[in-house]
C-alpha cells in the first residue's frame, strides 16, 4: 500500500453500531445516509447496512437518492429536505418518498400519486408544518394521507426538558390527524441513545453509527469507524530555535526530528488542530508541530526511530492508542462541530473499506 493518504472506513463497525440502537429501541431502522452518509460513501454504507433490513433510507436531496437508486439501492428512500415543485417530477420519477409540509406541497404532489412523509415542526423552525397549525390541514390530509409523520428534535444531546417539550406538541399534533399513519419516528441518535424502548414505530439513526456517541454520560458508546492515516514523506533534523510551518507557531525547544505527512486540511483534517492536536507513529503518541497545512501535515517525532514511508494515524481509536484521536476528540479540540468533521472528509484521498 502506497497511498499518501486514505481513511480505513470499518463498516463491519457501523452495522454494530446500527444493530445495538435498534436493539435499544425495539423498533425498525431508518438509517440517515446523507451527506455520503456523513462523508463516508453512501453507496458502501447502504449496502452494509442492507443487512440489517431498515424500512427505508434517508437523504437529504434528490441527487443523493439517484446516486442509490443507480447504485441499485430499491429500498425506500426518503428525501428530508424540503423540495421545490420543479424538484418533484424527478422525485416521482425515482420513486423517491418527500416529506412535505404545508397543503400548497401535498396539493402538488398528489398528482403522482405515491407516497409522502408528513414533517412536524415542533420547534426546530427549520422544515414542515409548525405543531400549532397541523389542525388546518384536516381537509387535504383526508384526500391526501401521509403513509408517515415525523418531527425533529432540537437538542437531544442536551440534559434539559425540551425533548419532552416537544414530544408533548408533537402529540396534540398527532390528534388533530384525520388518521394515523402507519410510520411515526421522532428519534434521532442522540434522541435514541436517551430514550429507553421506542413508544413509536421506527427511529433515525445518524451519527452514532458514525462512530460518534452522545457524550460521556450516554447510556452506551458506538464502536469507531473511521482512521485517517498518512504516509511520512520527509524527516529532517531541525535545531533549537528553528521554527516549523506557516507563521512560525512552533519553535524547536531542543534538537527535534520532524516529520512531514503528505496529509492536510485539504483531506478534511481541521487546521484548528494546529499546535495542539497528536497522532500515533509506531504506537506512540506525537504532537503536531506547526500549522496544520493544504497539503501537509508536520509532526514531531523526536525519539521516535520514525522513518520515511511510516504510517501516521491521525484519527482513530483511542482504545487502541491511548490518544484522544477519535472523531468526537479531534472536533472538540478544533473547535468544531463531529458533524462537520466528518462531511468535511474530501474526496482527495482514498476510502478503504473493511
Amino acid at each position: 500500500m502506497l497511498s499518501r493518504a486514505w481513511l480505513d472506513i470499518d463498516l463491519a463497525a457501523v452495522v454494530r453500531n446500527a444493530s445495538k440502537l435498534a436493539d435499544h429501541s425495539g423498533v425498525a431502522l431508518l438509517p440517515m445516509i446523507k451527506a455520503d452518509a456523513y462523508g463516508l460513501g453512501a453507496v458502501p454504507v447502504a449496502n452494509a447496512l442492507e443487512a440489517l433490513g431498515p424500512v427505508a433510507y434517508g437523504v437529504a436531496t434528490v441527487e443523493e437518492g439517484r446516486e442509490l437508486r443507480d447504485a441499485g439501492i430499491t429500498r425506500e428512500i426518503i428525501v428530508f429536505t424540503p423540495l421545490l415543485e420543479s424538484d418533484l417530477p424527478e422525485t416521482a420519477a425515482l420513486s423517491l418518498t418527500p416529506t412535505l409540509g404545508f397543503p400548497t406541497e401535498i396539493e402538488s404532489w398528489k398528482i403522482y400519486g405515491s407516497p409522502y412523509y408528513l414533517s412536524v415542526d415542533t420547534g426546530m423552525h427549520r422544515a414542515g408544518i409548525p405543531w400549532r397549525e397541523v389542525a388546518s390541514l384536516s381537509s387535504v390530509l383526508k384526500t391526501s394521507p401521509p403513509a408517515g409523520v415525523f418531527t425533529h428534535f432540537h437538542s437531544p444531546g442536551l440534559d434539559d426538558d425540551t425533548m419532552s417539550e416537544q414530544l408533548a406538541r408533537f402529540d396534540s399534533a398527532l390528534k388533530h390527524l384525520p388518521s394515523i399513519p402507519a410510520f411515526i419516528h421522532t428519534d434521532s441518535s442522540a434522541a435514541i441513545v436517551r430514550h429507553n424502548r421506542s413508544s413509536v414505530n421506527a427511529v433515525r439513526p445518524g451519527i452514532f453509527m458514525y462512530g460518534v456517541g452522545s457524550g460521556d454520560t450516554a447510556k452506551f458508546q458506538p464502536e469507531p469507524v473511521v482512521y485517517m492515516r498518512g504516509r511520512i514523506v520527509e524527516i529532517r533534523d531541525v535545531h533549537t530555535g528553528d521554527t516549523v510551518s506557516y507563521d512560525a507557531t512552533w519553535t524547536a525547544s531542543r534538537p527535534s526530528r520532524i516529520a512531514t505527512v503528505s496529509l492536510g486540511y485539504a483531506d478534511g483534517y481541521p487546521r484548528n488542530a494546529s499546535n495542539r492536536g497528536v497522532a500515533i507513529v509506531r504506537g506512540r503518541t506525537v504532537s503536531i508541530a506547526g500549522r496544520v497545512t493544504m497539503d501537509m501535515t508536520m509532526l514531531d517525532v523526536t525519539d521516535t526511530g520514525a522513518e520515511t514511508g511510516d504510517v501516521a494515524t491521525l484519527i482513530g481509536d483511542p482504545r487502541e492508542s491511548g490518544a484522544s484521536i477519535d472523531v468526537a476528540s479531534v472536533a472538540k479540540l478544533a473547535a468544531m462541530s463531529p458533524y462537520e468533521l466528518l462531511t468535511g472528509l474530501r474526496n482527495r484521498i482514498e476510502r478503504i473499506y473493511k
